[in-house]
């Protein structure tokens, strides 16, 4: 009978040690102390040493976000762009805000102000954020940043400066008001006279406002509400392939240009 409880107490254990690992990866990790780094996992280092890359220093004027409202980059008061992978989104709005000044190690854009950031240090704080990679419990997006605003919104406004990915292709715009635009590069490619400095456009799609600013994922585009284009947006096609054009069937109804009416019914014939 001791033999059989001893089993049974075994194996209990062996389930139960895979679970608390679990669980102690979900619990999120306690906020990164002032005047100190993230430290990584056990086993975990950046892919390029901070110190090693060019250093760059400025005054952080807002982030940039993803059209799911994940920050991907902050804007340096210089009109420098700087790019962030999205799982760094919730390290980066508790260690900076805008109006910092911050110091940069990266890799630098040789024909753009564009720098692809390796850490970043909040120079008041001292608090500096490295990218480790995706993996690890500091992974994800910055949960409960974002709140949808529901259905289709409008915006319009002066263009300040194209944004990019980070291979430094086009895939959206800023607006001076600080609404960050998005769609895919090949699109922004396409809508390239609209996207420069200075024009003024009126863009039809979904936002998302949060606590840090207001991001837009643009579907319909033109300088104007009766010069508006579709934006071929990325989706499911036949063999695997992009080609959804425009906006969900479920939102058609609510674009700025109706649908055609239906055909008159024929006159009745006569007596």
């Amino acid at each position: 009978m001791m033999s059989r409880w001893k089993a049974a107490l075994l194996c209990g254990s062996a389930i139960l040690a895979p679970t608390a690992g679990a669980l102690a990866q979900d619990t999120p990790p306690p906020p990164v102390p002032a005047g100190q780094a993230a430290q990584p996992t056990p086993g975990q280092t950046p892919l390029y040493d901070p110190p090693q890359l060019p250093a760059q220093r400025g005054q952080v004027q807002q982030f940039t976000m993803t059209p799911r409202g994940d920050i991907d980059g902050l804007i340096l008061t210089d009109g420098t762009e700087v790019k962030t992978p999205p799982h760094l989104s919730a390290e980066i709005a508790y260690s900076i805000k805008p109006g910092d000044t911050v110091s940069i190690h990266g890799l630098h854009a040789a024909a753009l102000p564009l720098v692809q950031a390796v850490s970043i240090t909040d120079e008041a704080t001292g608090r500096t954020v490295i990218d480790y990679g995706p993996q690890g419990p500091r992974g994800g997006p910055a949960a409960g940043l974002a709140a949808p605003i529901p259905g289709l919104t409008e915006v319009q406004g002066r263009v300040r400066m194209a944004l990019h990915g980070p291979r430094g292709d086009v895939n959206g715009a800023l607006l001076e008001d600080g609404t960050v635009l998005r769609l895919p590069p090949p699109e922004a490619y396409r809508f390239a006279a609209l996207l420069r400095p200075g024009q003024t456009l009126v863009a039809e799609g979904v936002g998302f406002s949060t606590a840090i600013g207001k991001v837009f994922e643009v579907w319909q585009l033109g300088s104007s509400r009766d010069q508006l284009s579709q934006v071929q947006l990325p989706g499911p096609g036949k063999g695997g392939k992009k080609g959804r054009r425009g906006p969900p069937t479920a939102f058609a109804g609510l674009l700025s240009t109706p649908p055609a009416p239906p055909p008159a019914p024929p006159a009745p014939p006569r007596p």
